[in-house]
């Protein structure tokens, strides 16, 4: 009887060791708001002197590759300690063009990838887009398209925002979508804005009913910088999130980064406040049910937030450290932090 414990440990190193040769494959699904990605030319047909990078008047195109080699090298970074590889697939917010895109992808950090880009002008009056990259050794898209946002002021006229992007395609051998969004800011408070981000929220429904008409059981990853924190209306009153693993039914969307939230995580700080506006969600079929990862399921939600993407001193110490301060270029990244989620499954 004395034995016995021992005889539990060793079965217990055994099993584990065997857990520990499984092998996997594990694809990166990344978003990232790349803070006023502009280039340096003037658009007439939108306003980008509005842009930061615009208003330097010395050394813009060096700031610029600057700007791009800095953003590049955090893309580059996301998700590697795991897949040993940068995200497979990528959503950003704040582009101008799809030739800052073309920049990006160009650099030293990321032309070894391959990116290929899916791109649409949309009507916001700046100018700022979002879009998917995508490396196509894994990804293999069928079919893109934007949904527009239709909102109006109290006088009735109409507010141009941002599109919001769907990508359907083949991870590998599995179809899954991918909804890009950049919902509207909080200019003029929260409370007053709030019917613009539920209207967002509104149309995000459209679109998964759209997809679902084709595909009922459709693996659906939600992803972009909302405005909005999990635990507001958009979430929790229009898209009906969950937050626990648990309270998921067939139809259901998980956030994970509700519980993130309440833990005190953050993507971004604003007057001292902490907000977690990058999110990343998906419907019930990519949330692994008794650890069965058969096919490609949700592994793990994670805010990358490295030491050096982060304020170190000053006034804004423990903000992201963003690349412009008004005007001035400060060296830095985004005001945001990126999020990105590991999948997972059984390696064939």
């Amino acid at each position: 009887m004395k034995r016995f414990p021992l005889l539990v440990l060793i079965l217990l190193i055994t099993s584990n060791a065997l857990f520990g040769q499984k092998k996997y494959e594990i694809r990166t699904v990344a978003f990232y708001n790349l803070e006023n990605l502009f280039d340096t030319e003037n658009d007439t047909l939108i306003n980008d002197e509005a842009s930061p990078i615009m208003e330097i008047k010395e050394g813009r195109e060096a700031i610029y590759e600057k700007k791009l080699n800095n953003m590049a090298k955090v893309i580059s970074e996301i998700g590697i300690a795991e897949s040993k590889n940068s995200p497979v697939m990528l959503g950003v917010a704040e582009v101008e063009n799809k030739k800052v895109l073309e920049d990006l992808i160009s650099t030293d950090y990321l032309k070894d990838r391959n990116y290929e880009i899916i791109h649409y002008d949309s009507p916001d009056l700046r100018g700022i887009d979002v879009a998917f990259l995508y490396q196509p050794n894994y990804f293999k898209p069928t079919n893109s398209e934007t949904f527009e946002l239709k909102l109006w002021d109290e006088e009735g006229k109409r507010i141009f925002t941002r599109d919001q992007l769907l990508v359907s395609g083949y991870l590998d051998d599995e179809l899954v979508h991918v909804i890009v969004n950049h919902w509207p800011s909080r200019r003029g408070g929260e409370e007053k804005s709030r019917h613009k981000r539920e209207k967002a929220a509104y149309l995000n429904t459209q679109i998964i009913a759209k997809v679902r008409e084709n595909d009922p059981n459709a693996k659906i990853i939600i992803m972009g910088d909302f405005n909005d924190d999990p635990t507001n209306s958009s979430f929790k009153t229009v898209l009906k999130t969950k937050s626990r693993k648990a309270d998921v039914k067939e139809g259901d969307i998980y956030n994970p980064t509700e519980d993130m939230f309440r833990r005190g995580q953050n993507t971004l700080v604003y007057r001292d406040n902490i907000n977690l506006f990058d999110q990343i969600m998906f419907t019930s079929p990519l949330l692994a049910s008794k650890k069965d990862y058969s096919t490609y399921k949700m592994y793990k939600v994670i805010i990358f937030n490295p030491q050096y993407l982060t304020t170190q001193t000053g006034k804004y110490k423990g903000y992201p450290h963003r690349s412009f301060a008004g005007s001035n270029f400060i060296n830095g990244y985004s005001d945001h932090y990126p999020v990105y989620m590991y999948l997972l499954r059984d390696k064939k």
